[in-house]
């Protein structure tokens, strides 16, 4: 449980709670180094324990921080802290979008516009550096006063487990804008994220989702399913280029959609042009679903029946002076051949039904000898792709699917693994490791990390800066495919003890610094006048030697000795002058009297006579 006043890995101190989620909980708190506030997300108790998911969450927030744009909220930190998994954000002083639609409902036409070109402006730039968000959703945006909006929570979806459809908020709440291929387990690329800002846009302009359902699961299937609804149903006056934004992007087709998000947010930009004020609904190239060929097939079927019916109306016109029975033969007659073309005819055309076989990882010669005895027709030209499990030179799919039912004769085209995709390396030496990790991996790379000591003198020397590549085990132009290892080398500043004795040190200064590496100061003081007061003259570490956190460090100091006090013999006493001249008590010794001096034990020394007193 945190708690206010609570220090997250001794540096960020929990001033109170600003959100409770399905996957985690979120704080304000001040970053006690920087002092900033923060927003410090910590993970729930139970995915703290899933193995799998924190190596997923620390991976992806990594990623995810090497994003830098005004419409993003900016991750500065990732770690753990006493079993506490925890992300360090920016804090942003604002609503989320979500709050905002169930306050207002539908926003002016303008707001929607204005919101949704920031909102593909922060996506463009996560797909430019191959991050997919996969959560877009208005309680993942948040709305600031001045009315920008920023996008929270960029790679924490993806450590969530596929196909987790369950009764949790976070997963009802997401499931709304689940595009049909995150919602059947295909898998998501670019084009997921572009079908849930179209979803996002719906419900900015009405106030309402275009899918409901009881739970997760169903409105899941209706993702899948059912075609978007009227937007017209749900408010007046949006013109149809807007619509076909809409409808363009939440394609349950992959292939209808925008190839990119930089593409509908030129369609957004032109919506309202007067070139497009008269704009028809948008027609879609490729089929939405595998049943729609079909439906056509029926239709067409259909509009061939009528124009049949209406060929047997006018010849029926066209004899009707001619005698009933001559009438009754010619309909029967007509009626026969429709029957016949209709029913009959097409019995002896009609082409049988064949399932597409599973001919991956197959040689190219052997999946085509295979398919074309079933009957298919292969297109003479192959595609290429590059494949992570299929070995180049073999088949990776066939296009239609295996185990797709088609009708024989059907084209198929086949799919070619080029191998493991390779690129050239670059010289990464001066580049912020976080980001050449982050590229590395997710190219399929494994990569180490080595840190190399330098001195704060040796860094400064060298230009070296924290967090930078200072060598790399692999040469400029070598080309590197995913699976193969690259070891990054990056400093390790080290700090070491000033000399405190050369007089520039005192000993505030001294524990400023002991304060900031963490040693514990001792100092010590020495009675002297050989060196003026405060200065500290020795210190048990040796100077340029390397600080280690939590050790002690001790310094001498030096002590002015007060000042002489005369003795009470040597004062002046009007009560033990003799003014009559007599010898005193304790007269000096005569000097002409030979001493023998005697140690005594305590060290002092004492003459061999002492003169007697007089009375």
């Amino acid at each position: 449980m945190i708690t206010k006043g609570q220090k997250i890995n001794d540096r960020y101190e929990i001033i109170r709670s600003i959100g409770e989620g399905g996957m985690a909980n979120v704080y304000l708190a001040l970053d006690t180094i920087l002092d900033r506030r923060v927003a410090v997300k910590v993970l729930r108790g139970d995915l703290a324990n899933d193995e799998k998911f924190v190596r997923r969450f620390q991976r992806e927030a990594i990623s995810a921080s090497s994003l830098s744009h005004p419409n993003i909220v900016e991750m500065y930190d990732v770690g753990e802290d006493d079993g506490n998994y925890f992300i360090v954000m920016e804090y942003v002083e604002g609503k989320s979008l979500k709050s905002l639609i169930k306050k207002r409902g539908g926003l002016t036409l303008p707001e929607v516009l204005d919101i949704m070109l920031q909102l593909t402006d922060g996506i463009a730039c996560a797909h430019n550096s191959y991050i997919i968000h996969r959560d877009i959703k208005p309680q993942n945006i948040l709305v600031l006063d001045d009315g920008r909006v920023k996008i929270t929570d960029f790679g924490i979806a993806q450590a969530l487990k596929r196909g987790e459809l369950t009764e949790t908020n976070s997963v009802m709440g997401s499931v709304h804008y689940l595009p049909p291929e995150q919602a059947n387990g295909t898998g998501t690329t670019i084009k997921s994220d572009i079908y849930s800002l179209g979803i996002v846009m719906f419900e900015l302009l009405t106030g309402k989702v275009p899918f409901k359902g009881e739970n997760a699961v169903e409105i899941a299937i209706k993702q899948m399913k059912e075609p978007m609804p009227d937007i017209h149903a749900y408010k007046d006056g949006i013109p149809q280029s807007i619509e076909n934004i809409i409808l363009k992007a939440t394609a349950k087709n992959p292939k209808n959609r925008y190839d990119s998000v930089l593409e509908m947010q030129e369609d957004i930009k032109t919506a309202l042009s007067k070139e497009r004020e008269d704009e028809k609904r948008i027609v879609f190239r490729y089929p939405e679903s595998d049943n729609e060929q079909e439906e056509k097939e029926t239709i067409s079927r259909s509009e061939k029946n009528a124009e049949l019916e209406d060929l047997f109306e006018k010849e029926k016109e066209k004899k009707s002076n001619k005698r009933l029975w001559i009438i009754g033969l010619i309909i029967l007659f007509i009626a026969f051949v429709i029957c016949f073309v209709i029913f009959v005819l097409p019995s002896f055309k009609k082409v049988p039904d064949v399932k597409v076989p599973n001919v991956e990882n197959t040689e190219v010669s052997a999946a085509i000898r295979e398919l074309e005895q079933l009957g298919f027709i292969v297109e003479a030209k192959t595609e290429e792709q590059y494949s992570d499990t299929i070995e180049a030179g073999r088949v990776i799919k066939t296009n239609p699917g295996a185990d797709r039912t088609v009708k024989k004769g059907t084209s198929i085209t086949v799919v070619v693994s080029l191998g493991l995709e390779g690129f050239l390396s670059e010289n990464y030496v001066g580049k912020n490791y976080i980001e050449v990790k982050t590229m590395l991996e997710t190219r399929g790379l494994k990569v180490t990390i080595e840190e190399k000591e330098y001195t704060e003198k040796e860094a400064e020397e060298a230009k070296i800066k924290e967090n930078t590549v200072v060598a790399q085990d692999i040469k400029e132009g070598v080309e590197l495919k995913k699976g193969e290892s690259v070891t990054l080398t990056i400093p390790k500043i080290v700090v070491t003890y000033p000399d405190f004795t050369d007089g520039t040190w005192t000993t505030e200064k001294v524990k400023e610094f002991c304060d900031k590496q963490g040693i514990k100061l001792e100092v010590k003081t020495v009675n002297t006048n050989d060196h003026p007061d405060n200065t500290i003259i020795t210190q048990d570490r040796a100077s340029e030697s390397k600080v280690v956190k939590g050790v002690k460090l001790t310094i001498t100091v030096t002590k002015k000795l007060p000042d002489p006090k005369p003795s009470d013999d040597n004062k002046p006493n009007d009560d033990t002058q003799n003014p009559s001249g007599t010898t005193p008590t304790n007269p000096e010794p005569d000097p002409t009297t030979p001493d023998t001096p005697n140690n005594s034990s305590d060290g002092t020394q004492t003459g061999g006579t002492t003169p007697s007193k007089e009375s």
